[in-house]
């Protein structure tokens, strides 16, 4: 490299501070930088940065799973080296194979539970079907009254009358 072209990216690094350095890229297509620990001009030390450039740049865009969890990982610095496709990969069957194993357990405890339930060996759960709130007037009753009724825009109001508004009382 030629002098000049030393002197003008030695400024560079002591104003603007290192370039970002590709790390890599994931299956989504976001790609992962980190800028290298940097003394800036005052002398401070500057500590190492990583982050992604997301294919989907607004935040209400994401959604769980966008970024795959070895790249989090390293990106919030729980681990030191960025993750391969290979480690990647292999994670994500280790997860497909769990959840598999965890589907076949639960279809093998409902099994064994309706065995149990029919063999007598356990009781089967009570379903305690409540109606309304105990504030509720009609709280116990099996129905609410149905005066008035109300469907949304069809309202119909009972035969309820409030207290003061006969002709005996308005005298």
């Amino acid at each position: 490299m030629s002098r000049a072209w030393q002197a003008l990216r030695a400024l560079r690094l002591r104003l603007m501070g290192p370039a970002k350095e590709l790390v890599g890229t994931d299956q989504f297509g976001n790609k992962y930088y980190r800028v290298p620990k940097h003394e800036s001009r005052a002398g401070q030390i500057i500590p190492e940065r990583r982050f992604v450039e997301a294919v989907n740049r607004e935040a209400y865009q994401y959604q769980m799973g966008d970024f795959p969890a070895e790249w989090e990982a390293w990106i919030r610095k729980k681990r030191e080296d960025p993750p391969t496709i290979e480690e990647i990969l292999r994670n994500e069957n280790y997860r497909e194979e769990m959840k598999q194993k965890v589907k076949d357990v639960y279809e093998k405890d409902k099994l064994l539970q309706a065995k149990e339930y029919e063999e007598g060996l356990v009781a089967e759960p009570s379903h305690t079907q409540v109606k309304g709130h105990a504030s509720a007037p009609y709280y116990g009753k099996k129905e609410p009254s149905q005066d008035p009724t109300s469907t949304a825009n069809t309202f119909q109001p009972g035969a309820w009358i409030p207290k003061g508004s006969g002709s005996s009382q308005n005298k």
